[in-house]
């Protein structure tokens, strides 16, 4: 080996620190401010004429800044100076937005806190399904009168197309039998799209047999089950109708003036558009039969503007009559709920018509129980507790809109009218589902009563309490019968015999205990749904309905202690067997545990029920968990083993850290933080045992250490694991744990050669040195202030990290093994000076041992040179390898080795590396 005369310059640390300081320089700021807005001057040219070459400028300053695309098109838009240049002739389409926007301005009486038709359609569509077979007409097309249609004379035109409504009516449609429930739907959806199709092809009179056709199918009650999701479907196709006449109509009005203003008057629209819309409503009133006859006039009723101001309010009342010729009640209410439905979207202000439909209901409610519905159960094979559910949505929908911003007095009159009706189930059901909750909330003991009055075989009672459970949960009644109410509540609750009816009851009315009672009552009722769902496993079939109790119950405990005294709560969890059910629980509950626990808490009570949850998920993991579930549940582990706190009991913290380490063992990142958790513990067990250094302190700094040094090597990461070496060595030699702190180290130094040369981060390979060229400069950074062993002579541990480093094999293209010896002759420099930039607290690093002393000086020389010999042979290997022509190298660079760009300052940074180091 070459001998170096060489020896690193003495350095004064504090002057070199005062020298590099930013010298203080007085700043004048005057009216500038780097936040103050710019003032920008804006020049503004207006042309006097367009052959003239004369202008004048205009100057103005703003504080605002301006747009420079703005200004250099002088504010006007490219595209609309070209559409304003087009023909004034063509043809105006009106846009989704226009519509969209009319359709809010015409809905603006209805708030959000009006809950829409689209949010009940897919319930009921889900709810009211059949396995029995259905049956359809399809309409097949006519040829007579086609040859027609190329008349020229308008009354020929006119002729045709009566000639095919009456083809239509004459049979021109095939009946489909024994359709399934999804093969119905499908052709449903098939007519939708026919009906899109005539219309986008101009076959206005086709589009409206499909209409007719579809509109007659909701006369049919043959298989009465069903009739909720056929009403659903076929008013899909009937507001398609209407939204393609209006749109037709609306896009006729424009003219020279443009297009008609979003609040327009019938004086706006023209004589054609008028002449059209008057058509329509001429071939609808042509329709023989009644139901499709009111069903599709009520799809347009919205046209109706377009021809009169009071027009809409004059459709109403009528097609209201209308519907009082139609016999079967259960279609009648559907009809009724279809023009509330409507009126509500083009005239919501129109109260009167709502509540006329609701009163005429209530005069033909007794026909439920007539002859021809009961003969009609009969035949069908349908009981009456079946077959009174079908009218729920449409009287929900009903009450709704008559009750929506309805003054106390006419809901205070419903109510009435509805308590003088027998057997008033049913109505009772909608009112409560319908109205405000405040309303139903201060008159709940009269609605209890009402339905202790009920008819039981028609409509569970049960099913009335749950509807009034429903309002109690969102609003509150009154203080003084609030106790009351649930006892009565419960009576009737806990005596249902079905699980399901029971849990569907008792799910609601644990919200209203929670909200309004302590933890003895909803302990209660805990143990009332335990005693319920636990025979025969009923608790397997309804885990929906009980993970919502466990979700209402955390979400109005807040304080955990409180929460795991309720003597039942722990047995309600064992009621999930299900281990994905059972996890998701658990996921619940750490999740509220971590939102709403303020204070780091030392509660046994709250320790041992957590540690059972937190067991609960960490068991789950098992090889084909995936990585992101691993990682939430570890993320809800940590959130509690960081809120436990013993304060200064630190060795029932450290007992706390062992036990959770045998717990959750699955998850490294659960072990890390425990890891992090008693390191955090030493170094506080250090500052609050200040100057008073027992042989008890000591032992248990020396415990967490050991912890530490037992729990790193379980650990897969091995970057985690030198990161977690080094950190653990840190913390032992801040605590005057020398032969521990050598002990980590030298883990570490051992570990380095198993490093691989490619690691997976976030499922992709990445090259490893780049980190290991991290960690070492940590490494070395940390070795400066560690004293030398007594019994391992001079920087062993230095010498031990560079026999490492020299036996590993490092990438041939990569120069990080250059940059870490640059960074050894870094460290050693250091370690030559007669005073170490830094020191930890009551430990004597090299310079205090040594004192300058001529062998360490020596054994640091020799460990510079063999540093520099590894750099000079790596420049060597460098030189070997010729650089081509690059892209991006200039032709200066042709024919250069690598190691003449190294020394010309080309190579990556490394030779002001080099040049700071020599």
């Amino acid at each position: 080996m070459a001998v170096f005369p060489w020896h690193s310059r003495n350095r004064n640390y504090k002057a070199e620190l005062a020298s590099c300081r930013l010298e203080t320089v007085p700043l004048e700021c005057g009216d500038y401010h780097p936040l103050k807005p710019i003032t920008v001057t804006e020049s503004k040219t207006k042309k006097v004429s367009r052959k003239g070459s004369t202008s004048s400028t205009s100057s103005s300053s703003s504080s605002s800044v301006v747009d420079p695309l703005s200004s250099v098109l002088d504010g006007t838009d490219p595209l609309s100076m070209f559409a304003a240049t087009s023909d004034p002739a063509a043809t105006v389409t009106v846009t989704e937005s226009s519509r969209k926007k009319r359709d809010k301005d015409d809905n603006s009486f209805v708030g959000p806190d009006f809950e829409p038709w689209a949010n009940k359609r897919g319930e009921i569509l889900a709810r009211y399904t059949t396995t029995e077979k259905l049956s359809i007409n399809l309409f097949m097309g006519s040829e007579k009168g086609r040859a027609g249609a190329a008349a020229s004379a308008m009354s020929e035109k006119v002729r045709t197309r009566l000639e095919e409504l009456d083809d239509f009516e004459e049979g021109s449609q095939k009946e489909l039998l024994n359709l399934t429930q999804q093969d119905y739907v499908n052709r449903i959806e098939e007519l939708n799209q026919s009906l899109k199709d005539a219309w986008a092809s101009d076959q206005k009179v086709k589009a409206l047999k499909i209409v007719i056709q579809c509109s007659k199918l909701l006369s049919d009650t043959s298989v009465i089950q069903f009739y909720p999701s056929k009403f659903v479907l076929i008013t899909d196709i009937l507001d398609t109708f209407g939204k393609l006449v209006y749109e037709r109509i609306y896009s006729m009005c424009v003219d020279s003036r443009g297009a008609l203003p979003d609040h327009f008057s019938p004086e706006n629209v023209n004589d054609t558009a008028k002449e059209t819309c008057l058509n329509w409503f001429f071939k609808i009133a042509s329709i023989r039969e009644l139901i499709p006859r009111f069903y599709v006039e009520a799809s347009i009723l919205k046209c109706n503007k377009f021809l009169s101001k009071t027009g809409i309010s004059e459709c109403l009342p009528r097609l209201t009559c209308m519907i009082r010729g139609i016999g079967d009640p259960l279609v009648s209410v559907y009809a009724r709920a279809y023009l509330c439905r409507v009126g509500m979207e083009v005239a919501p202000h129109l109260k009167e018509s709502l509540t006329r439909n609701f009163f005429d209901f209530l005069l033909t409610f007794k026909q439920i129980h007539g002859d021809t519905v009961q003969n009609q159960l009969v035949a069908q094979g349908v009981e009456l507790l079946s077959y009174l559910p079908l009218y729920s949505p449409a009287m929900g929908w009903i009450f709704q809109c008559v009750s929506y911003h309805a003054p106390e007095a006419l809901l205070t009159e419903m109510m009435e009218r509805c308590k003088k009706l027998g057997n008033n189930a049913l109505l009772l059901n909608s009112v409560m589902s319908a109205f405000r909750a405040e309303f139903i909330a201060t008159r709940s003991m009269d609605f209890i009563g009402m339905i202790k009055e009920c008819d039981e075989s028609g409509f569970p009672k049960h099913l009335l309490f749950r509807s009034l459970g429903v309002n109690l949960a969102l609003a509150d009644p009154p203080e003084n019968d609030r106790l009351q109410i649930l006892n009565e509540a419960w009576k009737v609750i806990t005596k249902l015999k079905s699980p399901q009816d029971y849990i569907n009851c008792a799910e609601v009315w644990v919200e209203y205990t929670c909200r309004h009672f302590t933890k003895r009552e909803v302990n209660t009722v805990l143990a009332d749904v335990i005693k319920h769902m636990t025979p025969d496993r009923a608790f397997e079939d309804s885990y929906p309905q009980l993970q919502s109790i466990i979700k209402k119950v955390i979400a109005h405990f807040h304080d955990f202690s409180v929460l795991f005294s309720v003597e039942k709560f722990l047995p309600f969890l064992d009621m999930f067997q299900k281990e994905s059910v059972r996890v998701e629980v658990c996921k619940c509950i750490m999740e509220a545990f971590i939102k709403h626990q303020q204070e780091p808490t030392k509660d046994p009570v709250i320790l041992n029920a957590l540690l059972h949850i937190c067991k609960t998920m960490h068991d789950s993991v098992n090889a084909l968990t995936l990585e992101d579930e691993k990682r939430m549940l570890a993320h809800l582990i940590n959130g509690f083993i960081k809120m436990v706190s013993f304060g200064r009991d630190f060795e029932q913290q450290l007992s706390f850290y062992v036990e959770s380490r045998s717990m959750f063992c699955n998850l490294e990142p659960v072990l890390v933080q425990l890891i992090h958790s008693v390191n955090r513990l030493a170094m506080e067990t250090r500052k609050v045992m200040k100057g008073n250094h027992s042989r008890k302190t000591a032992a248990f700094v020396r415990a967490c250490v050991a912890y530490c040094f037992i729990t790193i090597p379980s650990l897969v990461g091995i970057f985690t694991r030198l990161n977690l070496y080094l950190h653990s060595g840190q913390v032992a030699l801040a605590n005057q744990c020398l032969s521990q702190a050598d002990a980590f180290f030298k883990a570490a130094i051992s570990l380095v050669p198993e490093v691989p040369k490619s690691i997976s981060i976030d499922g992709k390979l990445r090259p490893s040195e780049p980190f290991l060229l991290e960690f070492l400069c940590n490494f070395f950074s940390t070795l400066l202030i560690v004293p030398d062993h007594p019994e391992h002579g001079v920087l062993f541990l230095v010498r031990e990290l560079l026999n490492v480093i020299q036996d590993y094999t490092w990438e041939d293209s990569s120069d990080d093994k250059i940059r870490i010896y640059t960074s050894v002759l870094h460290l050693l420099s250091a370690m030559s000076q007669d005073t170490y930039l830094y020191h930890i607290d009551k430990v004597d690093s090299n310079d205090s041992l040594y004192g300058g002393d001529s062998r360490f000086l020596a054994e640091n020389s020799k460990l510079c040179e063999a540093a520099m010999v590894q750099i000079l042979e790596h420049l060597k290997t460098l030189a070997k390898d010729e650089v081509g022509t690059t892209a991006g190298q200039g032709q200066s660079h042709k024919g250069k080795s690598k190691l003449e760009l190294f020394f010309l300052g080309e190579n990556s940074g490394l030779h002001q590396e080099a040049k700071q180091t020599t």
